[in-house]
């Protein structure tokens, strides 16, 4: 089934803005549905088109990638190996896998160069530069990042084009709602929590209204990115990472930590088995500003971070990998509105999602509290020239004293104060209490 996604109309920007003069690489995760979406903008926005798909091509196409020099040439054997008619500046040629052929990445910039046809290529960050070592990178590209389904291109999916623009006016008013609408957005949230944002997850849901189907969706996504972790990481250490990120939220560390994923084995590559698992864009990365400003790259500390999974909806289903879906008491709880205080993780990790498919980096801080523990930020953001810090709660629990020491701690440089819940908007002092559902719009 072919979803609706924003990304497309940044696709038909760069279309009409470049006019040949660049190429466009859409990279994301697996499954994210990056294929889907290229194939179908191809299909309407194109007199013709062929696809490519390194995944299963054959040596004969293999082997016209090592000699490009005559452009007439590997046009015409193109257009006959595909039985499809290319159209000077009408036609597009998709590269999708492109990382599993390293030399029709190269060929883009003479391509492009050559003018006759606009070219399109799929792939991920992590492959992408792992098979990139003995050939030019093209800088006639164009890059944008495809993340799991928003909460408003979910609510697409399920036939509500409304509630985005209404949640976007509501939320520049700041003011409450009303319980009516807000029972529901918060419903909304919930069963995009449970489902994600994973076009494979999504579909299933629509075709048979059936979470335990759903759930089975999610597990074949999981095994998929599972195997590529062994892939890339032949000792096992990204997967036991990968596998350790709902145990290491729930325990609330002010940090990953790697020994615990490793039951107290001290690896020396693990740095670099987490900078290619970032890459990959199956995890989202928070990492520890040492001095929260304007700026925060440049405090960002390398060795002090949090990992979440890119998709809650897959995090739902990784935390309780072990039991069987009618075991699963997060699917029970939120669908009730009864997710207790111990599993705000999922909130946190959806909050994390949020904030990134915006564009957001993540950043967060902890200090001291003098008996042994951290108060915590659980984000920062910056905008202009303050910084916002965002406090998660699970509940409508709206206490937040680690907000107001830390923007005590740093007066002069906080912006807004923000505290996600699940209640109603409302002002406390001069905190700006916000239910969860209008995470994407920060």
């Amino acid at each position: 089934m072919v979803f609706r996604r924003k990304i497309y109309d940044k696709m038909l920007d760069w279309k009409r803005r470049s006019n040949g003069k660049s190429a466009l690489l859409i990279k994301g995760a697996r499954r994210v549905g990056k294929s889907t979406l290229v194939e179908e903008f191809a299909k309407k926005e194109y007199d013709s088109y062929i696809l490519i798909d390194f995944s299963l091509a054959s040596t004969e196409i293999e082997e016209l990638f090592k000699n490009i020099r005559n452009f007439d040439y590997f046009f015409l054997r193109l257009q006959n190996m595909f039985q499809v008619t290319l159209y000077e500046r009408r036609s597009v040629i998709v590269f999708d896998e492109v990382q599993r052929q390293p030399l029709a990445r190269q060929a883009i910039k003479h391509l492009v160069k050559d003018g006759r046809y606009d070219y399109i290529e799929t792939g991920s960050l992590l492959t992408l530069k792992k098979n990139v070592e003995n050939i030019v990178i093209p800088s006639e590209e164009h890059s944008m990042m495809l993340y799991p389904m928003d909460f408003e291109e979910f609510r697409w999916v399920v036939e509500d084009t409304i509630s985005g623009d209404s949640m976007r006016q509501i939320f520049g008013m700041k003011q409450a709602i009303g319980d009516s609408l807000h029972r529901k957005w918060m419903r909304d949230l919930r069963l995009y929590m449970l489902i994600g944002g994973m076009p494979q997850a999504v579909d299933k849901y629509l075709t048979t209204n059936n979470l335990q189907e759903v759930d089975a969706a999610k597990r074949e996504i999981i095994e998929l990115y599972d195997n590529d972790f062994h892939k890339i990481d032949g000792s096992g250490l990204a997967s036991s990472f990968f596998r350790n990120i709902p145990a290491q939220l729930s325990k609330h560390a002010s940090s990953f930590k790697v020994e615990t994923a490793t039951n107290g084995r001290n690896y020396t590559n693990a740095d670099i088995v987490m900078a290619n698992m970032a890459d990959s864009m199956v995890v989202t990365m928070a990492y520890h500003a040492n001095d929260p400003n304007v700026g925060m790259g440049l405090s960002r500390n390398f060795n002090r971070y949090k990992m979440f999974l890119c998709d809650t909806g897959l995090f739902v289903t990784l935390a309780f990998w072990d039991k069987d879906y009618t075991e699963n008491t997060i699917y029970n709880k939120l669908l009730s509105d009864k997710l207790s205080a111990n599993l705000g993780y999922v909130y946190e990790n959806l909050v994390a999602q949020m904030l990134r498919t915006a564009g957001n980096e993540l950043y967060y801080y902890t200090f001291p509290d003098g008996n042994n523990h951290n108060y915590e930020i659980d984000f920062l953001l910056s905008k202009g020239d303050k910084i916002i810090p965002i406090e998660v709660k699970s509940s409508g629990y709206k206490t937040h004293k680690s907000l107001d020491l830390f923007c005590e701690k740093f007066s002069s440089r906080i912006g807004e104060k923000i505290l996600l819940y699940t209640k109603d908007y409302q002002k406390d002092g001069d905190v700006q209490c916000i239910p969860a559902y209008f995470a994407w719009l920060l």
